[in-house]
C-alpha cells in the first residue's frame, strides 16, 4: 500500500519553507499531479532540497504513472534519510509497480554498509580513532594507567580500523553511478550508435549501473550483468543530492 507523507511533513517544513512547498502539496491533494511535480521540481532547481520534497515528488510521479521517475525521487530521499520506513515502503511499492522487475541485487556486505550514510560512517570512524589516541595519551600521562588502558587501546584501534574500512566501502558505494529508466521501453544497444544491434530491452523503472559515457550515450549494466548502450534522455541519474536548509 502506498504511504503518503504530506500532512506530517507540512507541519515540520512550513515554518522554514516558502509557500511553494505547501502550494505543491495542495495541488497533489487536488489530483493535479503535473502541477505539483512542477512545484516540487522548481524548489529543487532553486537549490531547496529536503527529504519531504523528494518524497512528495516521488508520490506525485507515482500517481501520474511515471514509475521510473518516482523510483529516482524516492532513492534520492533515501540517500538523505536511509532508514526512514515511509521512504522504504514507498520505494518498494514503486518497484513492485515497475514492469522491469526487481532492483539490482545487493550482497550482504553492501546491504550492511548502506544501512548508514557516508557521513554517519565518517563520524563513527573519527570517534573511534580519536578515542584510541586519547587512550594512548592517557597511558603516557600516568605510568599506573598503562596496563589499565592496554586493552582499551587494542579494542579501539581494531574498531577504528574496521570503521575506516567500512567508510571506504561506503564511499565506494556512494560513488556508484546508478540511473533509472524513465521511458516505457528502451532498447539497449551493443554500441553507442542508433544503428548498433539490439542487446536487450529494459522498461520503465529499471535501475541500471552506469559504466561509461560517450557523448549522449551511456554504457549500462542491468541486474543480470548484461551490458549495452542507451541514450541519456531515456535515463535519470541518481546523483547524490545536496541537503540544504529549506527557507
Amino acid at each position: 500500500m502506498l504511504c503518503l507523507w504530506l500532512l506530517a511533513v507540512t507541519t515540520s517544513v512550513a515554518d522554514e519553507s516558502s509557500s511553494a512547498f505547501n502550494d505543491a502539496n495542495r495541488l497533489f491533494e487536488q489530483g493535479k499531479y503535473s502541477e505539483s511535480i512542477a512545484g516540487y521540481e522548481k524548489l529543487i532547481q532553486s537549490g531547496t532540497v529536503s527529504v519531504p520534497i523528494y518524497f512528495n515528488l516521488g508520490n506525485a510521479f507515482l500517481k501520474s504513472g511515471q514509475v521510473g521517475r518516482a523510483i529516482a525521487a524516492y532513492r534520492k530521499a533515501e540517500k538523505l534519510s536511509p532508514r526512514d520506513p515511509d521512504i522504504r515502503a514507498n520505494l518498494q511499492f514503486a518497484r513492485d509497480q515497475a514492469s522491469s522487475g526487481t532492483p539490482p541485487k545487493r550482497d550482504r556486505w553492501k546491504s550492511l554498509i548502506t544501512k548508514l550514510s557516508l557521513n554517519e560512517w565518517a563520524v563513527l570512524a573519527t570517534a573511534a580513532v580519536s578515542l584510541c589516541f586519547l587512550s594512548l595519551s592517557a597511558r603516557q600521562w600516568k605510568r599506573e594507567w598503562r596496563s589499565s588502558f592496554r586493552g582499551a587501546v587494542a579494542v579501539l584501534g581494531l574498531t577504528g580500523a574496521l570503521l575506516i574500512v567500512c567508510l571506504i566501502a561506503a564511499y565506494r558505494y556512494e560513488s556508484e553511478q546508478i540511473s533509472v529508466v524513465i521511458v516505457p521501453e528502451a532498447v539497449v544497444r551493443r554500441g553507442p550508435f542508433e544503428e548498433s544491434p539490439s542487446a536487450f530491452t529494459v522498461r520503465d523503472g529499471a535501475e541500471l549501473t552506469v559504466l561509461d559515457k560517450k557523448d549522449d550515450w551511456f554504457q549500462v549494466a542491468d541486474p543480470a550483468q548484461r551490458t549495452g548502450w542507451m541514450q541519456g534522455r531515456q535515463l535519470m541519474a541518481l546523483n547524490p543530492p545536496v541537503l540544504t536548509t529549506v527557507k
